[in-house]
Order: C-alpha cells, then structure tokens, then sequence
C-alpha cells in the first residue's frame, strides 16, 4: 500500500530525515537508478529550507507516471512560508546562494537531477518547489512530459498512510480527475481511497456518474469514501463533475471562482438516488481544484496570475500550504489536487 511521507524541516537533524523519505519512496517505488538523485534533491531542499527560509517543510507522495502508464513516480514538495526569492532564474544558476532567499544553493543540481523541477516563489510569502522522479529516465536534451492533473497528500498527525488519493486518467479525448476521502484514517481508509483510485483506470471511458456507479460496487468490501469526479472532454471543451460527499471542488472560470457540489453519501455504502453531473464550458485559462475536507471549509482560492498558471503540481501544494499554519493544523488527512491541461507557464523543467 502506498505510504506518504511529511518531514518537519526545523533543525539539521530533519535534513537527514528528508533524504530517508525519498530514498524509502524510491524503493518502494522500484526506482532504484534514480535513488542517488532524489536524495540529493530531498538533502537540498530541506537543507536551504532550513538555512534560508527559517524553516518548512516536506512531503514526499508517490503518484502515477506522467504519460499515465503503469508503475510510479516519486514526486518531492519543499514548501515554506519565508522571504521568497526575488530572482528566480537567477536562482536557478549554477553556484548561486545567498542567505537572503527562501530557496539558494542547490537548486542548479536539482533543475538538473529531476525529470521535472518546478518552483514558485512570492516575495514575502515563501516557495514552493516540487521535483518528480519518474519510472522511465527520459533522454537527454528531451523537455518534460507535460502532465496536466497533479496533487499533494498529507496524513493527520504526520501518519504514514493517507485515507486520501488522487489520480487521472486519459481515455480517447476524456480526461478525467479523481479524489477520494476514505472513512476515517489509517491503513482502512487508504484501502478505500486505493481501491478508487485502481477502479478510476478501468472505468476512465465513462462519463462521472457512471464512473461513480462502478466505484460504488468497487467500495463495498471497503469502509467506503467520500469521492469527487471531473472529467474534461478535450473536443468538445467542456467539463463534467458529479461528487458524493464532503469532497470539495472550485472551478475558475473567466468571471471568477465557483463552487462545485457533490451530493450527499457515502460511495461504497449509501449513494445518492439521483447523481446529477454538472457541465461547464472549459476555456483556455480554466482550472479546477479539487479538495479533501481535511482542507478548512473557507479557504480563500489563489489570484496570483503567476501562480494560477504554475504546474498543476505546484499549485495543489500552495493551496495545501496558504491554507494551514503552524496555528491552523490540517485537522485530517488532506489532498489537494488540480486539473490545468496546457499550461504555458514560467515553470521550469529539468533539461538534461
């Protein structure tokens, strides 16, 4: 079963603890070429998390490979509320550090060790970086595959397993994005948002509320889940969503945020007898978030024009890290997880 990993980043003694994740990730992921490079990129980022940012955090998640293959990637989060940096490409260089950034020293290799390396950062309100390592090693002088869903997962109480999950899955021209809360916590609840997750790509050439209809049967045995499904047809530029329960969904669309409602139940043990699937058209600039109820009820949805068009990756782990502080803890397990397919952005990828 799939374990998450969330390092406190306070004192040296955390750094190390940070390279144990990611090298506990690689293997339980079969990555083991790639173990040496993910240690290094985990020892960096805590490392400036530490010197230059008075500290953060990170979380290791393990999610499917970009072009949505079998086996998996190991995706790193280094996330902190400190000064931010104020020259990014900068930043970026070979042999750059100063103490006066959130994000220094190291970052050249880790541009260059990852498959894909993405960071934001915002003056006075910290950075965010993420770093994915993926099953297949793509040659060198190649960009980045493109991944157009990404997410982050955090456990309640630093927990190693997650009742919550994400996944996306691409069918013809259907894309579809799937969060599921299992019951509760602990390795039950991660059962059931596992067994959804599996369910999702055998049934991904179905609109939502079918697909809904086979995971409930699929959840059964289970605790069961709350579930959300959001499904772009590509050709037709429109988005389907249908949800049962506590699961959360924003949808920008080009005159602002709206909520989307999932209805009442439980997928797994009491679904709803009418599911209605809401469609939307789907511009260019929109982008959906999707959202466990371990996120507060009244978080405030990004307007940083910069940020709103980061990785998708990138975005799920500010929404995670804007809506808790130190004195506002996650009260559950929390995913996050965003669908922004094509985004042309000022992110950076590794190029090898």
């Amino acid at each position: 079963m799939r374990r998450v990993w969330e390092v406190p980043v306070g004192d040296s003694t955390r750094v190390r603890d940070a390279r144990t994740a990611a090298r506990e990730a690689c293997a339980q992921a079969a990555l083991g070429p790639r173990t040496a490079a993910a240690e290094l990129v985990a020892t960096e980022l805590a490392t400036n998390l530490l010197r230059h940012a008075g500290g953060g955090r990170m979380v290791v998640n393990l999610v499917g490979p970009p072009a949505g293959g079998p086996g998996v990637s190991v995706q790193l989060f280094s996330l902190d509320h400190g000064p931010g940096i104020a020259d990014v490409p900068t930043a970026l260089r070979d042999g750059y550090t100063t103490a006066g950034v959130s994000l220094g020293a190291g970052l050249g290799s880790c541009l260059r060790s990852a498959d894909a390396f993405h960071l934001y950062s915002a003056p006075g309100r910290g950075t965010v970086a993420t770093a994915r390592f993926d099953p297949e090693r793509r040659r060198r002088g190649t960009p980045a595959a493109q991944v157009p869903a990404g997410g982050i997962c955090v456990s309640l109480a630093e927990a190693g397993q997650c009742g919550d999950a994400w996944s996306w899955a691409r069918s013809g021209a259907l894309l579809t994005l799937l969060l599921a809360d299992g019951l509760g916590h602990g390795p039950k609840a991660a059962h059931a948002s596992a067994t959804a997750v599996a369910e999702l790509h055998r049934a991904a050439h179905l609109p939502p509320g079918e697909i809904l209809r086979r995971l409930h049967t699929a959840l059964r045995p289970t605790r069961g889940a709350a579930v959300a499904v959001a499904q772009l047809d590509t050709e037709r530029a429109e988005l389907g969503f249908a949800g049962v329960g506590n699961a959360g969904a924003r949808l920008r669309t080009r005159e602002g945020w709206t909520s989307l409602l999932s209805r009442p139940g439980i997928v797994g043990a009491y679904f709803p007898a009418h599911l209605p699937v809401r469609r939307m058209p789907w511009h260019p600039d929109s982008l959906l978030v999707l959202h466990s109820d371990g996120l507060p009820s009244r978080w405030t949805p990004p307007d940083d024009p910069r940020l709103l068009g980061q990785d998708p990756a990138v975005l799920a782990a500010a929404v995670l890290r804007d809506a808790s502080s130190p004195a506002r803890p996650v009260r559950d397990d929390t995913s996050v997880a965003v669908l922004a397919p094509d985004r042309r952005t000022s992110t950076h990828d590794s190029r090898l």
